[in-house]
């Protein structure tokens, strides 16, 4: 019965790094709702899930779109407990092309988007004292990368989120945790130049 099943919400579900946490939580016993940008993102999300989740069509570039959103998925499906903040874009240029409209729509979607979905549940995790919170950062975030100067602020940034908000709801019973993945092969890092994953390659000890 959903009703004794956790809830979990987990953005960029439809792909990637994503769409595997979704498919681990559903065969840990949760109920997933599964977010994609695109109607066609939240078919295929609902698709993979079946019985055991949802998919919804979310952007994270407006507050009352979002607050629409998660007051629409609590009445539904009920206040998640675990928020896997894992959606994230890159608009990759060197910073002396890079234009005001590539560093703000990642700063958007990356860092201001974790805000404006976490916050409005908060609420319910308080009151419920458990819950999980799970950010996705990047190792780029650490030791950065040519062409990703806004890519790795907002994942630099994502830890310090993290580690501050760990410590106002800590004791509420909420754990608030990032999660700095490598190099992975997904449609995300695919997008990058030869120049960049060589880049990374060349950083990684093993090569």
């Amino acid at each position: 019965m959903r009703e004794s099943r956790k809830i979990a919400l987990v953005t960029g579900a439809s792909r990637g790094i994503g769409k595997a946490i979704a498919a681990r939580l559903v065969a840990d016993g949760m109920f997933v709702v599964g977010t994609a940008t695109t109607a066609a993102g939240a078919t295929r999300i609902a698709d993979e899930l079946g019985a055991d989740g949802a998919g919804v069509e979310l952007r994270l570039e407006d507050d009352a779109v979002v607050a629409e959103s998660v007051a629409g998925i609590q009445e539904r499906h009920g206040a998640p407990s675990i928020l896997v903040n894992n959606a994230g874009i890159t608009r990759d240029n060197l910073l002396l092309r890079m234009t005001p409209e590539q560093w703000s729509e990642v700063v958007e979607a990356n860092l201001t988007g974790i805000y404006r979905l976490t916050r409005p549940l908060l609420r319910a995790m308080m009151r419920s004292r458990w819950a999980r919170i799970v950010n996705l950062s990047s190792v780029v975030g650490r030791m950065g990368n040519p062409g990703q100067a806004n890519y790795a602020a907002t994942k630099a940034g994502i830890e310090g989120f993290t580690r501050s908000l760990a410590l106002e709801i800590g004791s509420r019973g909420i754990t608030v945790n990032a999660v700095a993945p490598g190099f992975i092969d997904t449609d995300m890092t695919r997008e990058l130049t030869e120049a960049q994953r060589q880049a990374m390659v060349d950083r990684t000890a093993l090569g």
